[in-house]
């Protein structure tokens, strides 16, 4: 008698972009990390309370990873009024149920291809360094580590940029 051998389905996450349906999948993947981590902060609330007005409207996008049609990973490209830099990566956040998929991977990915799309020449970030995971996904990306710039954060202890 034969054994019947299943196929493995593998399921790869899907990137899209950011519909207002998206909106509290997130809010609620960035609270869970930031509250998991420290508290929030006004410009925490500006971006995540209001993304049209805060991100969208002023030039930026957001994308969204999607796991079996689930919101499990999001990350925002937020345009920079800035003379050093045209688009800061922000918001970025994936649910610990998804992690080890690879979908920060993906985000970034499609973030810096979307922000090249988009002219861009070089992006920022802010980080804390407790956030090893978060800090050595970075690097992979390409981003280094820069000092004396200014930050609305409380919790940031390192920037980093990428130059496109």
């Amino acid at each position: 008698m034969e054994k019947q051998v299943k196929a493995l389905e593998v399921v790869n996450p899907v990137i899209v972009h950011y519909e207002e349906k998206y909106h509290a999948a997130f809010k609620a993947l960035n609270v869970e990390w930031i509250s998991a981590y420290f508290k929030m902060e006004p410009t925490d609330f500006k971006s995540l309370d209001n993304p049209n007005d805060y991100i969208l409207s002023k030039g930026g996008l957001i994308l969204v990873a999607l796991y079996i049609g689930e919101p499990v990973g999001v990350c925002a490209l937020i345009k920079m009024n800035d003379p050093d830099y045209d688009y800061e990566l922000a918001k970025m956040a994936v649910s610990p149920k998804a992690q080890g998929k690879k979908i920060g991977w993906l985000l970034g990915q499609h973030i810096i291809e979307s922000a090249k799309l988009l002219g861009a020449k070089n992006l920022y970030l802010e980080s804390n360094t407790i956030l090893s995971p978060a800090i050595n996904l970075y690097r992979k990306l390409g981003f280094k580590e820069i000092t004396g710039r200014s930050t609305p954060y409380e919790r940031c202890n390192i920037q980093m940029e990428l130059i496109l």
